[in-house]
């Protein structure tokens, strides 16, 4: 007989998992029949069921002890009405009846059987020589090593997601892990639907209008609004979750199934997506959008610029993404972040970014970018500050560098024995006959060392337009620019303008 009585203790669960931990993933039935050495056989209701739990109970109506979700053991022994019995086990939400025969019956009743089936309870025969606590002990063994596979495919997918994080295209990077870890759709979405990023395969129209109805829930204007919600739509599993820190974006996701980690694994990616879509702001941001404000009322710079943070010194960046791809505003932000200021300008033809940065902190290479930077300059500064940075950029996408600084060397040296309003003079004589893309293509080609590749890339134009420019100042110049005198003089002048 299987060990039925009512007071046997089942073996101590697993305890239940830490709030940042995945919960236990429920037990198919169909795994636990797979055990031959327990010889369970399925002989009554539907062939699936998930087991959360295993309960033993021989009371006549177990329900007021029943959480959902169980595996309910028992040998009959109050056995008296099988039908109100099965409905009242359905009612409770019990998943599977496990019935032992021997010796309270021989074999399973029949008025049992009939009841699991009308009610749609899956019916388990129980052998006599199984024991009740080695259908338990299986179980929990069951659920243990599902928690372990969960727990990898959890860990594995922070560690790609954090991994795709550090990538030069991190929004994009993290949403196309993500995509690709829940076998579904992953999509940023603006606090009005609009999509902003999206990764995996694009659902159904309705699909993705519920995703937005989603979007709206969690990103209501009315507090407190709830932070994620969930939705199911045919055989789709929707989910929205907001980002943090009052950006008004959210991250939607679509999948074909929800496995027990998949809630974990897109906390994870909105931890992640917070950080990366922030704008970066300091203490005094509103006092820096006061002072941008002003100048284009047209204060003067002069008078704005305490409101900037009491900075003197400002440099200009310019960035270009290494793969030539579009920047998109959130991309741009990310690079802003990055180096430390909020001051991002993205609107540059859709290819390359500025970053305005206080003048005394470090610019560092960053992956994914290429970048030049102008010489510190005062505010009243930043439209010569704005063109030595594009110049820098230029030269260090020629030179293929990562980072290249404008060169501020021109007041020392020799140069520095010329009075400044000399040298100025002569420059400005000098050059008077070229245009300003003559000068500053020639310029570029003395500081590449007269190469045409490099001075075409450097100024993204054909490298026969170099030689034609090339050839055209040295035609108003009346110079020959081969000779090394005449390119120092030309260099020198260059540099003063």
């Amino acid at each position: 007989m299987p060990e039925a009585s009512a007071g046997l203790t089942p073996p101590t669960p697993p305890s239940p998992p830490s709030p940042s931990a995945p919960p236990t993933p429920p037990i198919p039935l169909t795994e636990l029949l797979a055990r031959e050495e327990l010889g369970l056989h399925r002989i009554a209701g539907p062939a699936e069921a998930d087991l959360l739990w295993v309960h033993t109970s021989e009371m006549a109506d177990p329900y007021p002890y029943l959480l959902g979700g169980e595996l309910l053991l028992s040998a009959g022994v109050l056995l008296k009405d099988p039908d109100a019995y099965v409905a009242r086990l359905v009612e409770a939400g019990a998943a599977a009846l496990g019935f032992g025969v021997t010796p309270v019956f021989d074999t399973v009743p029949q008025a049992l059987i009939e009841a699991c089936d009308r009610h749609g309870l899956p019916l388990v025969e129980v052998p006599p020589e199984t024991p009740f606590t080695a259908i338990a002990r299986a179980v929990w063994r069951l659920m243990a090593e599902a928690r372990h596979r969960e727990l990898r495919r959890v860990t594995r997918a922070q560690q790609a997601l954090a991994t795709a994080a550090a990538r030069p295209d991190p929004i994009p990077a993290v949403l196309h892990q993500l995509a690709a870890q829940l076998e579904g759709r992953a999509v940023l979405l603006s606090a009005d639907g609009e999509e902003l990023h999206a990764a995996g395969r694009r659902p159904a129209p309705d699909i993705g209008a519920a995703l937005a109805r989603l979007t709206r829930v969690v990103s209501a204007v009315t507090r407190p609004a709830p932070t994620s919600a969930t939705d199911t739509l045919r055989d789709a599993h929707l989910s929205a979750y907001a980002l943090g820190g009052g950006q008004g974006l959210v991250l939607a996701l679509a999948t074909d199934r929800r496995e027990a980690g998949d809630h974990t694994i897109a906390g994870v990616a909105v931890v992640l997506l917070s950080l990366l879509a922030a704008p970066h702001q300091g203490a005094d941001a509103a006092g820096r959008s006061a002072a941008l404000v002003r100048m284009l009322l047209g204060a003067d710079p002069e008078e704005v610029a305490p409101l900037l943070g009491g900075t003197e010194q400002w440099t200009v960046v310019y960035a270009r993404r290494s793969g030539d791809g579009p920047v998109d505003p959130l991309t741009a932000g990310a690079l802003g972040a990055a180096l430390g200021s909020a001051l991002v300008d993205a609107g540059r033809g859709g290819d390359a970014v500025r970053v305005l940065i206080p003048g005394g902190d470090r610019i560092t290479p960053q992956p994914g970018w290429t970048l030049g930077a102008s010489a510190p300059a005062p505010i009243t500064a930043l439209d010569l500050a704005d063109g030595q940075a594009s110049r820098a950029l230029g030269r260090a996408v020629a030179t293929r560098t990562p980072l290249a600084h404008h060169h501020t060397d021109a007041g020392t040296g020799l140069a520095a024995l010329i009075p400044p309003d000399q040298a100025e003079a002569h420059a400005r004589a000098l050059l008077a006959p070229l245009t300003e893309p003559l000068a500053e293509t020639l310029r570029c080609w003395l500081s590449l060392h007269g190469s045409w590749d490099r001075t075409a890339t450097a100024l993204q134009v054909h490298r026969n337009t170099v030689r034609q420019r090339i050839a055209r100042c040295a035609t108003l110049l009346d110079a020959d620019l081969d000779d090394m005198d005449v390119r120092t003089e030309l260099w020198f002048a260059l540099r003063q303008r």
